[in-house]
């Protein structure tokens, strides 16, 4: 049986391009570029890149952008945008737990859950922070975002306190506290038009966790942040009312 995530992504990407978290890219794209001081000598990998938003407009701005994906579906509309506004973009079908990439990057990005933390299991994630840090340079940079455990973990704790322990022992939650786990079903509509139901299960992550994760990998220098769409910035701490956090690591 396929994962939910490679399900959900074999004929989904023109939906995809339809939603609203894809809206932010030119100020996301802003934000990446001050991180690297305007340099267009950086080398530029974006794991789990989808439909290419962002190495195609860093592409257009006049970097060399590299995009890497699971989908061929996904991979193949990025191409094609990438030709209606004529800019040069390398996609590559591969597995974010295993990148053909060594030392060769001076920055890394993985935006809006394109890879980590969708994984069955916490070890398939690690595999993806670390070849995350294997693809890049000394000194390079990973800027990802994920999503946020204190955010589940509040307001589920919320929850709790309010219906009172014999109501909720009784109730589900689809957040389960012990692996930070959300499990969820979710209805889509596909490429075709043909409504389909998938399960989801995605890992929360909370800050500790995430610093301990890039350290084990050899990242340093870690700054987490709350993460807005379009607007990423290094002046928004991180609250238990951010549903992601943005994340910048160095090599």
């Amino acid at each position: 049986m396929r994962p939910w995530y490679e399900v959900l992504f074999t004929n989904y990407a023109h939906q995809y391009d339809k939603e609203t978290f894809t809206k932010g890219t030119v100020g996301e794209v802003d934000f990446i570029e001050r991180e690297i001081d305007f340099k267009r000598s950086s080398r530029i990998l974006d794991i789990g890149c989808g439909t290419g938003r962002h190495v195609i407009e860093l592409a257009r701005r006049g970097y060399s952008a590299t995009g890497v994906d699971l989908s061929e579906s996904m991979l193949a509309r990025a191409r094609q945008k990438a030709q209606q506004v004529g800019v040069e973009v390398e996609f590559i079908q591969a597995d974010a737990r295993m990148l053909p990439f060594i030392n060769k990057f001076d920055l890394a990005l993985m935006l809006c859950e394109g890879a980590f933390p969708l994984m069955e299991t916490d070890e398939m994630n690690y595999m993806i922070l670390q070849s995350a840090a294997n693809s890049l340079r000394k000194k390079g940079k990973l800027i990802f975002t994920t999503l946020n455990g204190l955010f589940p973990l509040f307001h589920s704790v919320l929850d709790f306190i309010k219906r009172g322990k014999s109501e909720a022992s009784s109730s589900h939650y689809s957040f389960d506290l012990m692996t930070f786990r959300d499990t969820s079903t979710l209805d889509f509509v596909d490429d075709d038009g043909q409504t389909r139901t998938i399960e989801c299960n995605e890992r929360y992550y909370v800050p500790s966790e995430i610093s301990w994760l890039l350290k084990s990998v050899g990242l340093k220098a870690i700054d987490i942040y709350g993460c807005k769409l379009g607007a990423f910035s290094r002046w928004d701490a991180l609250t238990t009312e951010d549903f992601e956090m943005l994340i910048i690591a160095q090599k």
